[in-house]
């Protein structure tokens, strides 16, 4: 008995420094991503609403390698120290060459989309689960852009179009002010970078959007619906993509709260608990 009992407490002893490192071990890093211009990873989650259920959607958690590990915030890689191109390969962008996340890699044109406009400002709305710092990165890709080809470094600019440095997490997201390249129309892909600097992580994030041509006399201002249900700057649009065949979601900036996409199918963003 005695000896059961000093093996016992010797293992016991044994675990104590793994206890105690467990107990310092630092929180859980930050999560996060788009919700307006809705990126890919959150539009295709359970807090997607109708455009979760979009054809888009549904392709990529059937190409997922594991849609339960796929969370909408946690698309991110350790250590890049800004060597972007060189970690991620073209036709991975969207994914960062996670292979859970594979899905939004899918080169289509029905993903679902905010509609904007050509040279408009922009407050781009950046769900996050715990504060920290870093840099966020907006780049637009280029007149030309082919949603139907897979995402290459060279669909993008060299350099972002706005940059923003350790802005406040106000009510769980960042805000990111910017004004929108005016030199180009159509189906476009907003594809953000968050480098954190109190975390070795960067994040990465898809929202395709669709841009309109700013009035005439207007200073470029997103388009509201006449069909809104709310005021034009928090509703949605239900007007189809240009050859989309009214099918595709599309969102009207500023719809953070209420979402009401091309089927009339209306989604609220609903807060989460941060995850520790």
């Amino acid at each position: 008995m005695i000896s059961y009992r000093t093996a016992a407490v010797g293992a016991l002893l044994g675990a104590l420094p793994c206890l105690f490192t467990a107990l310092a071990a630092p929180p859980a890093q930050a999560h996060g991503a788009p919700t307006d211009p809705v990126s890919r990873t959150f539009a295709c989650s359970p807090e997607g609403g109708g455009a979760a259920r979009s054809a888009a959607c549904r392709a990529a958690r059937g190409a997922g390698d594991d849609p339960e590990a796929a969370a909408w915030d946690n698309l991110r890689i350790a250590g890049v120290a800004g060597k972007d191109r060189e970690r991620i390969p073209d036709g991975k962008l969207c994914s960062g060459g996670l292979e859970a996340y594979r899905g939004l890699d899918l080169p289509r044109a029905d993903w679902p989309s905010t509609r904007l406009s050509a040279g408009a400002d922009l407050t781009l709305t950046y769900r996050s689960t715990i504060p920290h710092t870093g840099t966020f990165e907006l780049y637009l890709t280029k007149e030309g852009y082919d949603p139907k080809r897979p995402l290459k470094w060279s669909d993008l600019e060299a350099r972002p179009f706005a940059t923003a440095k350790d802005p406040a997490l106000v009510d769980d997201a960042y805000r990111i002010k910017a004004t929108l390249p005016a030199d180009r129309t159509g189906r476009q892909l907003l594809y953000t970078i968050w480098r954190n600097t109190s975390t070795p992580d960067t994040y990465y994030s898809c929202s395709d959007v669709v841009l309109g041509a700013p009035a005439k006399g207007s200073s470029g201002a997103a388009r509201p619906s006449s069909e809104a249900a709310a005021p034009p700057s928090r509703a949605a649009s239900s007007a189809a993509d240009e050859g989309d065949g009214n099918t595709t979601p599309v969102l009207l900036a500023g719809g953070a709260s209420v979402l009401v996409f091309g089927a009339g199918v209306a989604a609220t963003v609903r807060r989460r608990r941060p995850r520790r």
